[in-house]
């Protein structure tokens, strides 16, 4: 029987979780950045024009085999969850590629994610190649998304980017991280904020949707209000189409976590990156940009809006938070890192209330000062 598998990296953006991931490059040409272990120990290297064609091609052989099995299911050719179950339930040739590709048209097989963590430093030329292939194999997709590197998209000329788009790529994601560039340094990114602000508006000029990251956080207690206000400034001049928070917690085994158990850096508690937070969404001026907190790592998941209009309503928010008693902060908190809760209404289930503050009147009785320490443990489960 013939292989149907083709390669697929370790990550992708939480909002690419609905995309077909097809692995362009593997693992970081950089690998330096201290608070990241993604590709820790790996060597960068590019793919072939013609392994990434065969992987897209064994992807759509896939989806014919995953498509026929639905007929003989009498689904007619939908991609069900009678036939999703059974891709994951049966024996046979399903292995991930299949149980991938089937969750993919499960979830409308619109979407595409190019891997790994910097799929624009392939020519050109050969991105065009790779983009239209996608859409000659798949023509129902209508997105196709990618990381870069600010530094990266600073090289390509705006004439290239816009190739890109019209082959089909639609969005790039950014890590800028931070727009201070001491703490750029500090973290060894690689990239100044004038890379950033270059990169950033040469996507921005060419058309294609930019979603730049931020890491609450990430200047510790050393540069808090620094990484708040230069990130927001850089972003300013950017203008992208989405900011999206995604809270600093330190990975054990990074360099980061070295950084962090000799001294060098003090990570800030929940609370003053939440004030950091509300530092840096003052500081956004003059874009019209969706902010989005779409990660469990932040405390906060509702601060998300469309600027301007919306900036008002985020940092009451912020301030709502801050308005409660000592006691409901911690309930919250407790209940965020354990999944629990999502957002601050979720606070007047007075049934799950009750049995937060229990836990909380514990601590107090036992050992008050291990609640943080286990609160830390517990965003361990979430990297």
């Amino acid at each position: 029987m013939e292989d149907l598998s083709f390669e697929q990296g370790p990550i992708r953006p939480p909002s690419e979780a609905r995309s077909l991931l097809v692995r362009v490059t593997r693992n970081c040409p950089w690998n330096k950045c201290a608070f990241c272990n993604s590709y820790r120990d790996t060597a960068f290297s590019l793919r072939t024009v013609e392994e990434v064609k065969k992987d897209i091609r064994i992807a759509g052989d896939i989806a014919a085999e995953i498509r026929s099995l639905s007929w003989k299911m009498g689904e007619g050719g939908r991609v069900t969850g009678d036939v999703i179950n059974h891709l994951w339930n049966h024996d046979g040739p399903h292995h991930d590629g299949y149980r991938s590709v089937g969750a993919w048209l499960y979830y409308g097989g619109e979407s595409v994610f190019l891997q790994d963590a910097n799929s624009l430093i392939v020519k050109t030329a050969d991105l065009v190649e790779i983009l239209d292939f996608i859409k000659e194999t798949f023509p129902q997709v209508s997105r196709i998304t990618s990381y870069c590197r600010s530094k990266t998209a600073a090289r390509k000329s705006v004439e290239e980017l816009k190739s890109l788009r019209a082959a089909g790529l639609s969005r790039i994601h950014i890590g800028m991280e931070s727009g201070y560039d001491p703490l750029l340094a500090f973290i060894r990114k690689g990239t100044t904020a004038a890379e950033h602000v270059e990169g950033g508006k040469r996507i921005v000029d060419a058309g294609i949707s930019l979603s730049e990251y931020v890491i609450p956080g990430l200047g510790g207690t050393r540069w808090s209000k620094e990484h708040a206000e230069e990130t927001a400034r850089v972003l300013n001049r950017i203008n992208p189409d989405f900011i999206r928070l995604r809270s600093l917690h330190v990975v054990r085994g990074t360099d980061l976590d070295g950084m962090m158990r000799s001294g060098a850096f003090t990570p800030l508690g929940d609370e003053d990156v939440l004030r950091e937070i509300r530092r840096f969404i003052e500081c956004l001026e003059g874009i019209e940009t969706m902010l989005v907190s779409d990660h469990i790592l932040n405390l906060l998941e509702e601060l998300e809006g469309k600027l301007p209009k919306d900036k008002k309503k985020m940092l009451a928010a912020i301030d709502r938070y801050f308005g409660l008693p000592p006691t409901d902060r911690l309930i919250f908190r407790i209940g965020r890192r354990r999944g629990i809760y999502r957002k601050l209404d979720d606070l007047s289930d007075r049934q799950t209330h009750a049995r937060l503050k229990q836990i909380v009147d514990e601590y107090e009785e036992e050992d008050p000062g291990r609640l943080e320490q286990d609160l830390f443990k517990l965003m361990h489960h979430y990297i």
